[in-house]
């Protein structure tokens, strides 16, 4: 009898040993799983649009530590600051501009003494790229201290049916006028500011265009995202 009692007391701490070491491994790989998940809903590039605009690019802007971009063009490079005050549109800039959509598009509107407007083009690789993420807006940001200046970075938008400002996602301008575009304060996001390339603005701002302000000869360019 005491030598099945002492069986027993040893078959009882064995199996609570065991529970013990199963619930110690279980955990770290629910937290796994957690953790691949939330990356998951974040790198998962195909889920953006337009119903979880402001979550999805909430948590993508809290990944990122960039807040420069080079856009590259043929007549020369254009540095750009993103606003730390706008966070929706720098996010989405980065986003877009990581994910290689602007190397598709142009600068397709040139109006001298105004502004060079970019981000879209006749490439159907743009047109797919829009239609995959639905042409999702995004959210107005308007901030009374970030202004059209000169060389100011903003988003364009439908100025009809759009009493919110909802902002174009994937097409920006930027002021060339050395005066700035001041009428346009409070209507337009403005998320960035061109810190050097301001000659290669007005180059571009020079070109000819027909009557559409389309340039005749295309703008393409590059965007990389700076560290």
């Amino acid at each position: 009898m005491k030598l099945f009692k002492m069986l027993l007391i040893i078959s009882l701490i064995f199996l609570s040993c065991t529970e013990k070491e199963q619930l110690n491994h279980t955990a770290p790989v629910k937290n796994a799983q957690n953790q691949i998940k939330k990356s998951r809903d974040i790198a998962d590039l195909d889920s953006l649009n337009e119903k979880n605009t402001v979550s999805f690019l909430s948590q993508y802007g809290s990944t990122l530590k960039s807040n420069k971009v080079l856009i590259k063009t043929r007549l020369g490079n254009i540095t750009v600051s993103l606003y730390e005050d706008t966070p929706l549109h720098k996010a989405n800039f980065l986003f877009l501009s990581k994910n290689g959509y602007f190397n598709t598009t142009c600068f397709y509107r040139v109006v001298p003494n105004f502004i060079i407007q970019g981000g879209n083009s006749e490439n159907l690789s743009t047109v797919s790229m829009r239609n995959k993420y639905h042409n999702y807006k995004v959210p107005a940001e308007l901030v009374p201290s970030l202004r059209h200046k000169y060389g100011a970075v903003a988003a364009a938008r439908d100025w009809e049916n759009n009493p919110n400002k909802l902002s174009n996602s994937f097409e920006f301008y930027i002021v060339q006028n050395k005066q700035g575009a001041h009428h346009l304060d409070g209507e337009h996001t403005v998320f960035g500011q061109v810190i050097d390339g301001f000659s290669v603005i007005d180059r571009i701002a020079s070109l000819k265009t027909g009557q559409d302000e389309w340039p005749i000869e295309d703008v393409f360019m590059e965007i990389e995202v700076l560290d």
